[in-house]
């Protein structure tokens, strides 16, 4: 992987990939195959969108992850979400309607971006959202989800509309996930997994790297495992601390570097699957692409914030227009004024820059 590697590229160029051999898999169903086909018409259609408003040097990112609830039917383990106090067991006040979400996505739609990760808490608790997605098939819609919500319902929705792709996290084998996740999740994880490639259903994984687990998450034993149950991607999660304390399970330099390296070696043993790493893909691609720089995020009450990892935010789309909130003052500082590309240490930029946020939020 060389300096002058392109995350949103290779992003834009592997789901391009996993969906021609998705054509190729599921020849003999015509509909499908005329979905999938369209779908890679519509990308080069936004990606042209994008470069149209770069012309007038606006920056419109590929990617927007989207935290369309803050409930969870879990209680992992050491989760950021419970810790920062931004997912619950409750249905909070205030959250945006699956309307407001069907204009976010309209609105993503007609600026060319093509990739909306949708979030939580547990996402699967928002059928009503999950449903509006359906009726963008110009966007590529991963769902990170826990898994333990996927039924027979689900996988019909998943089998009629292509575009939302299940992204099922995973800590590693059945006593890693459940000791974290809870009895009986991770076979439930497999019998899903078995299930959807047995039903030629585009899935991906999940695995949340530590400087505890970073050698079994790149193991032969566990990659190859996931590549033989189908998955088509495998995001490489870096574990961003949720305080000070916590900071000792980031992965160090040495750790990052290695990681960048393995990721190089398995795109090229893979060529079928697509590998990313969050936030260490940063390093190859000059900077932290938060702040729409090369993706944005917009939690369950509507906020833009920079990312899902630095919940800071001076405008709600509620209130204004997806374009506006990407040239809002905080994301505009957080570009022009080099944060961005600050050194750090290991883990998330924005979380070691904390104050550096705040302050610019507080001088908009």
């Amino acid at each position: 992987m060389g300096k002058n590697f392109d995350i949103q590229e290779y992003l834009a160029n592997g789901a391009e990939n996993i969906i021609k051999n998705a054509i190729s898999a599921t020849f003999k169903n015509p509909k499908e195959t005329l979905f999938l086909a369209k779908f890679i018409k519509n990308s080069r259609k936004a990606s042209k969108i994008r470069k149209d408003y770069a012309k007038k040097d606006i920056n419109i990112p590929a990617f927007l992850i989207a935290s369309i609830t803050s409930r969870c039917n879990l209680h992992c383990a050491g989760c950021y979400s419970r810790a920062n106090e931004i997912c619950s067991d409750e249905i909070p006040n205030n959250q945006l309607t699956d309307d407001d979400w069907e204009d976010i996505f309209r609105q993503s739609r007609d600026l060319g971006i093509n990739f909306i990760v949708l979030a939580g808490g547990e996402p699967l608790i928002r059928t009503d959202v999950i449903l509006k997605a359906c009726n963008f098939p110009e966007i590529l819609f991963p769902v990170f989800t826990n898994g333990t919500m996927l039924d027979e319902y689900y996988f019909n929705l998943i089998d009629k509309n292509r575009n939302i792709i299940p992204i099922l996290s995973i800590e590693g084998n059945e006593k890693l996930t459940d000791s974290r996740r809870g009895d009986g999740v991770y076979n439930q994880l497999i019998g899903s997994m078995n299930h959807m490639k047995d039903n030629n259903m585009i899935f991906g994984s999940s695995i949340t790297i530590t400087k505890d687990n970073i050698s079994y998450a790149l193991s032969d034993s566990f990659v190859s495992n996931l590549y033989e149950l189908g998955s088509k991607v495998l995001f490489f999660i870096e574990y961003v601390p949720v305080d000070i304390n916590a900071k000792d399970l980031a992965l160090s330099n040495t750790q990052r570097d290695h990681l960048l390296d393995e990721i190089s070696n398995l795109r090229e043993k893979y060529p079928e699957m697509l590998f990313m790493s969050f936030p260490g893909d940063e390093k190859e691609s000059g900077g932290c692409l938060a702040a729409g720089r090369g993706f944005f995020h917009i939690n369950s009450h509507g906020s833009a914030e920079p990312c899902p990892a630095s919940p800071y935010s001076d405008i709600n789309v509620k209130e204004t227009s997806i374009l506006e909130a990407l040239e809002s003052k905080l994301f505009k500082s957080l570009r022009d004024g080099g944060l961005l590309m600050s050194h750090h240490e290991g883990g998330c930029v924005l979380f070691e820059h904390e104050k550096e946020v705040q302050k610019l939020l507080n001088n908009k």
